[in-house]
């Protein structure tokens, strides 16, 4: 059983590897096999197809992704430092790393498999609760929800921004996004 999980898991690190570096759609059964040091055999034994072995391995690296940020934000004490963190944290991730690589992959094939697209939806509404959950603790009175869905979609529009533009400060847009997202809920003045 014990060796079972351990293959298991060579054969999820090797095709999170191969989605970032070749493409969702070039990923091939020998390649993970290779890449994992089993025969192409085993890979069929675990699982019914390779885009079965892409959508459990991608979804179980944006699970844990998604999961540790949401928890490092739960940590934060306000949302000023939150967002401070939360770009800070962001201005890691190229678009050509490989973690940037792999989640913009697995967007992508999301659009051609509809249990892909439900299980990044899952993670991606967990996620916007736990942002909810995190700006009402600290205060915030506008609408969470709305603030959360904003916050997510900004958060992966810098990803893409930041791979177009390596040289954005990601850091420097704290500002704008606080007044996005002011405590108080409702948009300053100079927005008007």
């Amino acid at each position: 059983m014990e060796r079972g999980r351990a293959t298991r898991q060579r054969l999820f690190d090797a095709a999170v590897a191969l989605i970032g570096e070749v493409g969702w759609g070039g990923v091939t059964t020998r390649m993970v096999a290779e890449r994992a040091g089993v025969a192409p055999g085993v890979v069929h034994y675990h699982f019914a197809s390779v885009t079965d072995l892409l959508v459990e391995a991608s979804t179980a690296f944006a699970g844990a992704l998604f999961g540790e940020v949401a928890h490092r934000l739960a940590e934060q004490p306000d949302i000023e430092s939150g967002l401070d963190w939360l770009l800070g944290e962001l201005s890691g991730y190229t678009g050509t790393d490989p973690a940037s690589l792999l989640i913009v992959e697995t967007h992508l094939a999301s659009g051609r498999l509809p249990e892909l697209r439900a299980r990044l939806r899952d993670m991606i509404d967990d996620f916007r609760a736990c942002v909810v959950s995190w700006l009402r603790a600290r205060g915030h009175t506008g609408d969470a929800e709305a603030a959360a869905v904003l916050l997510a979609a900004t958060l992966d529009g810098l990803v893409l921004h930041h791979s177009l533009d390596p040289a954005m400060d990601v850091a420097a847009l704290a500002g704008p996004l606080r007044a996005m997202l002011r405590a108080d809920g409702h948009a300053g003045s100079e927005g008007r």
